[in-house]
């Protein structure tokens, strides 16, 4: 295959596609045949081009990862909790890529058992990446999984924490989609695909058997769902999930007498969501029912389908997990794109936790006991470490456990700030800026926006060593918060999908002008980033304003929409639909050929474009980002 200074030139084979809007002539089709020596040949060589471009900058890469390693603390283990009797805890150790899972029967012996060592099950290996952890209640054994070759197709073991020996049970196939254990530790449930590599069907699984025992106990046929089982937090009961991405139904098991068929919550309707969580006596629900930021609601034990209002609506603020505890309940939400916890007790009071810092992270942390007056949380900013703290419900007092180590790092040397920007209609969308704390707004810096924007996934401030070290050297990073995600409310979320996706690419856009106009940023000197979803922002962002940018990193992104959206034969396209649309109907035909990165790529100059793709990723296939870079 022939190649120029700009890398390989693929080969152009006319082939002509269907659409509603006219048929398309997509000269690199052949590229989505994995199994055309051609195909690889073509990939090797963008590869091999990428690794020539970057052996000039060898002194430079090399200046940055030592620099960020010596900034990493790689010694160290995660604040030890207590389960069932047992301390576990999670260590890393210098020169070692993956973690060691621990437990003793006190604090101050949790890393002293190991009952996992990534390393050891990924040596041999290219890829690991360790699934389902989790422990059976009765703490005698372990049920993991693992996938080695990027795939998301997980192989599940059994292990005897007593003796540190597998058992011969072994489950392939298994989804990232949930585990739950029964009662007596003697069942264990878990998720496969369907051949569209969707989660579908939640197993039971006889401890000791062979998987070809196993009972399916439900099948999910309406391919817009996806399927997860997980167990509640008071242990009782075990729940499965189905759910698109605008509507869901739940079913329940008693996880001490889990033998029977599961029982449906409440029948599935268009646009109705729902979550339950066991709070002793009674179920929680969390639902969108007559709450378009969600309301949380009560209902028996014995009729969970008939729910009676907890903690009302409130418009703009996001519920989006309630976690049920012995006395209490805990409220993660996102209030004016910051998010926040808040604790609700037996007595309905409520009591927020307050954090002072903006803008910032916080989440719950590890709290797998039931009955705990103590709660634990971590919260992290782009200028702050995490860091785990723990609450006493009743009084209030909190502790600090543990913030992570930043050695050779003065962090009082940067600063950050949320900032607002105009978008095309008028919106204000906000960002978050980190930069050098004797920055001046004098136009000069390189800077780097990062988005995602799509299924109402919010991206709170999170601490990076690596970003450091751009900002060290100048440079502005931008944190932005585009509709499509859900920082703002299930509206922004709204406003930024199907026919109103294009608002998410011109707010980027916004984001990136304020940042130049208020001197923060260079013109001229402007990357943007983004992954998957966020990748076909990155895609649609260049090609709206080709001017604005000069640096692109798209990683493995969704940028061939109309062509995937429009093939329900390729795995997950119709869970997507209720996201991006339906191209072979209007009016989604013709709002996404507007934005797909790929149909309108032309002939004009382009930024510096990074694109990586991967040749298992199941969820944006390989030749999308291959197809995108031949085009252009």
């Amino acid at each position: 295959m022939p190649s120029d200074s700009r890398g390989p030139v693929a080969k152009q084979v006319p082939h002509i596609l269907p659409r509603l809007t006219g048929p398309t002539n997509d000269p690199y089709y052949w590229m989505s045949n994995r199994d055309d020596p051609e195909t690889i040949a073509y990939l090797t060589q963008e590869n091999e081009h990428c690794e020539a471009w970057f052996a000039p900058h060898t002194e430079l890469v090399d200046v940055l990862f030592n620099e960020i390693k010596s900034r990493v603390q790689e010694t160290d283990a995660s604040v030890p909790t207590l389960k069932d009797g047992w301390w576990y805890t999670t260590r890393t150790e210098e020169g070692s890529q993956y973690a060691i899972h621990c437990r003793g029967l006190s604090r101050d012996t949790a890393t002293a058992n190991i009952i996992l060592d990534e390393n050891a099950l990924a040596h041999g290996h290219e890829y690991f990446s360790l699934g389902s952890f989790d422990i059976s209640p009765d703490a005698h054994l372990l049920a993991w999984a693992a996938d080695t070759d990027g795939s998301e197709h997980f192989t599940m073991r059994i292990r005897d924490l007593r003796t540190g020996i597998d058992l011969d049970d072994e489950i392939t196939d298994t989804s990232w989609a949930g585990t739950a254990w029964s009662t007596d530790s003697a069942y264990l449930f878990y998720v496969t695909y369907d051949e569209q590599e969707r989660p579908s069907s939640v197993w039971r699984h006889k401890v000791g058997t062979s998987a070809s025992d196993d009972v399916r106990i439900f099948e999910e046929t309406d391919e817009r769902f996806y399927v997860g089982v997980d167990l509640t937090r008071s242990g009782a009961w075990i729940v499965i999930d189905a759910d698109s991405k605008t509507s869901s139904e739940c079913r329940l098991i008693s996880a001490s007498d889990c033998l029977h068929e599961p029982v449906v919550v409440r029948p599935r309707s268009e646009n109705l969501e729902y979550h339950l969580e066991h709070w002793g006596d009674c179920f929680v629900v969390l639902t969108n029912d007559k709450a378009v930021d969600f309301r949380i609601m009560q209902a028996p034990e014995n009729d969970p389908g008939t729910w009676t209002e907890l903690i009302a609506h409130v418009v703009g603020n996001r519920i989006t997990r309630v976690e049920c505890f012995a006395t209490h309940l805990v409220i993660h939400e996102w209030v004016n794109a910051q998010p926040q916890l808040k604790i609700v007790l037996r007595d309905y009071s409520s009591m927020p936790i307050d954090l002072g810092q903006m803008p910032h992270d916080v989440d719950l942390d590890s709290n797998p006991e039931w009955n705990t007056q103590w709660l634990r949380f971590s919260t992290e900013s782009m200028v702050s470490p995490a860091t785990v703290w723990e609450q006493n419900i009743a009084t209030g007092e909190r502790n600090m456990l543990k913030r992570s180590p930043t050695p050779n790092i003065d962090l009082g040397d940067y600063e950050t700030q949320r900032y607002w920007a105009t978008s095309l209609d008028g919106t204000k969308v906000p960002y978050d800026i980190v930069r050098l704390k004797n920055a001046q707004p004098n136009g000069t810096a390189p800077a780097m926006v990062y988005a995602y924007g799509s299924y109402e996934i919010s991206i709170p401030p999170w601490f990076s060593v690596a970003r450091l070290s751009l900002v060290d050297r100048g440079w502005t990073w931008v944190l932005a918060h585009p509709r499509g995600g859900g920082e703002m409310g299930r509206n922004w979320y709204l406003n930024g999908r199907l026919e109103n996706k294009r608002n998410t690419f011109d707010d980027v856009n916004a984001i990136a002008d304020a940042v130049i106009d208020a001197g923060w940023a260079a013109a001229g000197h402007i990357g943007v980033r983004g992954g998957s979803a966020g990748g076909l922002m990155v895609g649609a962002c260049i090609n709206f304003r080709p001017e604005l940018w000069n640096a692109v990193v798209a990683e493995v992104p969704f940028v061939d929409v109309v062509t995937t959206m429009s093939d329900p034969s390729i795995p997950l396209t119709v869970t997507e639909w209720e996201e991006w649309g339906d191209p072979r109907i209007e009016p989604y035909a013709t709002c996404m050929l507007q934005y797909s990165p790929y149909d309108n790529v032309t002939a004009r100059a382009y930024p510096a474009i990074f694109a990586t793709g991967g040749l298992n990723d199941p969820r944006v296939a390989y030749h999308e980002p291959a197809k995108w870079v031949a085009k252009i």
